[in-house]
């Protein structure tokens, strides 16, 4: 790819279509103030991964300005893409659009054409996951979003009618307290639980086993066996790392007799699914994510298409691992089709949803309802009841009390990850869900903050007797200009 220098005159449109769909007024939500006369944050995104850059973006376009948004990671490296996604592009296909919520010169396309040409982008199959990164990157600074880095909240409480947020500078490891009327959770899928491995990976020293989700030295496995549990996506890209690595030999187990072909994610990728699934009634939302996520998430093409470019590469179905101990420095596997052998094993099986597990919700995880609580479902057999153990959220992906009365302030904190599918389907960690799910998210958002302040509202409207023009030899102050989406004046119409 050769790359062009046409990002300054892509830059200049999206200011030209931010100022287009520009609102009359800029901030009006009234401002509140603690007891030390700070004020008050309307909402703390905590997240400044893909979706916390769009939530702030949508925050934005709402006239919602009084936000900020943290992430303990460094600029740049927010987000699994330069961590544990081992693959080198993205799953989703290359015209989905995400972060730019269905505005074209913020979308990818737009970008990567305004580098590469239009020719490039038609060549192209999926987006390299370094190129997203960089998107990313372009879209927070072009959008001027308010993210602080190196930030991480580590416990958050009410107080007062909002929410207490104790945040650490991973810099100086100084603590301090900010109040926000909302907070939004959107650090990822591990918001919610924990990754998991299975009790028998106890059996062996941690020297022995690593899980997908950890950072990995793949240069250890040059000229060694190495065994992966799982047959989904991450296990596969971590198997194609390990054979790239010089692995003598790589070999996946799979305790279905038959490998998951099938991806009902692409099926379920259309406006319909994606913006009303929410609204469906209990029943029908339990039978939709009970089906999809113990059917699991087929991996594409292109990964089993790099795994078969290794004559070391070996899978064995109908082969999930029962027991597990060390044999001479090597690893014996028992099978139900026999014992194997390897020098490492890499666990690809996934994660468990557990609040108690989550450092920042375990505190509160015996107030908060989870699907447990609000659907009592006959579970058949077989059936993972890891579903039961998703919070049940609230049509703004806002916590609901288990109890009712025990902890309203729950309304204030709103989850956006991987914890909100299975009451809105795939939202917090799904690109081309976002343009859906954000949007109700912010809706959500600013009716709350709408309703909460509605006596100021009406005295505000009450009062306001700026007229439009002033009649001859008369001084008196005017109704205000307009402004631009950054809230600049930029004079009446």
């Amino acid at each position: 790819m050769i790359k062009t220098s046409g990002l300054p005159k892509l830059e200049k449109r999206v200011a030209h279509d931010l100022s287009i769909i520009s609102y009359p007024v800029n901030e009006w939500i009234p401002p509140k103030f603690d007891e030390q006369g700070q004020r008050i944050l309307d909402v703390l995104v905590v997240g400044g991964g893909q979706g916390g850059l769009t939530i702030a973006f949508q925050l934005l376009r709402e006239r919602v300005q009084n936000i900020r948004v943290i992430d303990a990671a460094e600029a740049g490296q927010e987000g699994p893409w330069l961590n544990y996604a081992r693959m080198p592009t993205l799953r989703s296909p290359k015209e989905v659009n995400g972060p730019d919520l269905n505005i074209p010169s913020l979308a990818f396309q737009a970008w990567y054409e305004a580098q590469f040409g239009k020719l490039s982008w038609k060549k192209l199959n999926k987006i390299p996951t370094e190129l997203w990164v960089n998107y990313l990157k372009w879209f927070r600074k072009v959008l001027s979003l308010p993210v602080q880095n190196k930030m991480k909240m580590i416990a958050f409480e009410p107080s007062k009618g909002n929410i207490k947020v104790e945040i650490k500078c991973l810099k100086t490891g100084d603590v301090k307290e900010e109040i926000t009327r909302k907070l939004i959770l959107a650090t990822g899928i591990e918001t919610p639980g924990r990754w998991s491995a299975p009790p028998i990976s106890q059996k062996i020293p941690k020297d022995f086993w690593f899980h997908t989700s950890e950072k990995i030295d793949f240069d250890l496995f040059e000229n060694k066996d190495v065994a992966v549990l799982g047959a989904g996506a991450s296990a596969m890209d971590n198997a194609v790392m390990a054979l790239e690595a010089k692995a003598s030999e790589v070999t996946v187990y799979c305790r279905r007799s038959e490998l998951q072909r099938v991806q009902p994610f692409k099926w379920l990728s259309f406006p319909g699914f994606l913006r009303h699934f929410s609204e469906l009634k209990d029943e029908w939302r339990w039978k939709f994510m009970s089906y999809l996520l113990t059917l699991r998430e087929a991996f594409p093409k292109e990964t089993w298409d790099r795994a078969n470019r290794f004559k070391e590469f070996n899978i064995q179905t109908g082969a999930g691992w029962e027991d597990l101990r060390l044999n001479d420095e090597r690893v014996a596997i028992s099978t139900k089709k026999g014992t194997f052998e390897a020098d490492f094993l890499i666990f690809g099986t996934g994660f468990s949803i557990d609040l108690t597990h989550s450092e920042e919700l375990s505190p509160h995880a015996h107030l908060i309802a989870l699907w447990s609580d609000k659907f009592k479902e006959t579970r058949k057999e077989g059936e993972e009841s890891n579903l039961q153990s998703y919070p049940y959220l609230g049509d703004g992906f806002q916590f609901l009390e288990k109890l009712p009365g025990s902890a309203i302030w729950l309304k204030n904190v709103h989850l956006f990850s991987f914890g909100a599918t299975m009451s809105f389907g795939p939202s917090g960690a799904s690109i081309n869900a976002m343009k859906f799910a954000v949007p109700k998210l912010v809706n959500a958002i600013t009716r709350d903050l709408f309703l909460e302040d509605i006596d100021h509202h009406f005295e505000s409207m009450s009062s306001y007797n700026l007229p439009e023009f002033s009649l001859p030899g008369e001084k008196t102050e005017l109704a205000p200009a307009t402004t631009d989406f950054y809230g600049k004046k930029v004079g009446s119409k």
